[in-house]
C-alpha cells in the first residue's frame, strides 16, 4: 500500500505567502489603502481578485507577474523532500491543497523543476483574461463553518480519498503537512496511524496544542509531529517507508 503526502503550499512548501509575494511585481511594491483595506475575514479569494485587478490596471504584464512569482523561496529542505517524492512515485502519492491559485503554484513548481513530485493540486482556479488581467475564482462552496468560504480542505481531502478508494487505491499512511488555521479542519478526517505535521511556531501547531488541552473534546487521532524544515519531514517519511 502507498503513502499519501498532503501539503499546504504557502509557508509550507514555500517560505512565504505567494498571494502577498505577487505585490513585488508592482513598481512601488505596495498596494493603495483602498485595496489593502478591502479585505473581509474569510473572503481572501475575493480580495485577491481585487489585488490582481489593481496589478492589471498598472499594466504589469503576465510575464512580469510570472517572473516575480518564480523568485519566491522554498522552505528549507522542501526541494530535497519533493525530489525524493518524485523518485518514489511507485510508493508515494502527493497532493497539494492550498488557498493560493493554480497559476502561482504551477509556475513556482515548474521553475524549480519539482512539478513531477505532485500528482494533483487542489486550489483556486486562475487565468489571464483577454486584457491581461489575472482572474481568480473560488475553488468550491461548502457548508463548513470552520473554513474560509472558498475552501474547506477537509471536504477536498475526504472527496479525494473516497475517489481513490473507488479506483482501488487505499493508503497505508497519510502525512498532512501544513502551517495555518485552515489546515486544522482536515486533521479531523485522519486516522490513528496517520501523521499530522504542523510547522513549528505557526498557527496549526498552536491549534493542535489547544485541542490536546481541552477536556471533553474528541481526541485528535493522528500522531502530531512538528517540523521546522523539509529535512525533518523527509527523515520521518523515510523511516515510515522502512518500518
Amino acid at each position: 500500500m502507498k503513502t499519501l503526502m498532503v501539503f499546504d503550499f504557502d509557508h509550507t512548501v514555500v517560505d512565504d505567502n505567494s498571494d502577498t509575494w505577487v505585490i513585488r511585481c508592482l513598481p512601488g511594491q505596495t498596494l493603495p489603502d483602498n485595496v489593502k483595506n478591502s479585505y473581509r475575514k474569510g473572503h481572501w479569494t475575493e480580495f485577491m481578485g481585487r489585488v490582481m485587478n489593481y496589478i492589471g490596471d498598472q499594466e504589469v504584464s503576465p510575464d512580469r507577474v510570472r517572473s516575480v512569482m518564480e523568485t519566491i523561496p522554498f522552505t528549507a529542505g522542501m526541494a530535497d523532500l519533493l525530489t525524493f517524492i518524485s523518485e518514489q512515485k511507485n510508493a508515494i502519492d502527493c497532493i497539494i491543497i492550498s488557498d493560493a491559485n493554480t497559476m502561482f503554484i504551477d509556475w513556482i513548481l515548474h521553475a524549480a523543476g519539482l512539478q513531477a513530485a505532485v500528482d494533483r493540486v487542489f486550489t483556486n482556479p486562475a487565468k489571464f483574461n483577454d486584457l491581461g488581467y489575472m482572474e481568480v475564482q473560488c475553488y468550491h462552496s461548502h457548508d463548513c463553518d470552520r473554513c474560509p468560504v472558498n475552501l474547506c480542505k477537509r471536504k477536498v481531502l475526504e472527496l479525494y480519498l473516497s475517489e481513490q478508494v473507488e479506483g482501488g487505491v487505499e493508503y497505508e499512511r497519510i502525512f498532512y503537512v501544513g502551517d495555518g488555521g485552515n489546515d486544522f479542519c482536515p486533521t479531523s478526517c485522519l486516522r490513528g496511524h496517520d501523521v499530522v505535521m504542523p510547522r513549528r511556531g505557526y498557527t496549526l501547531e498552536k491549534l493542535l496544542a489547544k485541542l490536546k488541552g481541552q477536556e471533553g473534546e474528541a481526541p485528535l487521532r493522528p500522531r502530531v509531529l512538528a517540523w521546522s524544515s523539509g529535512t525533518e519531514i523527509l527523515e520521518e517519511l523515510r523511516a515510515s517507508m522502512q518500518s
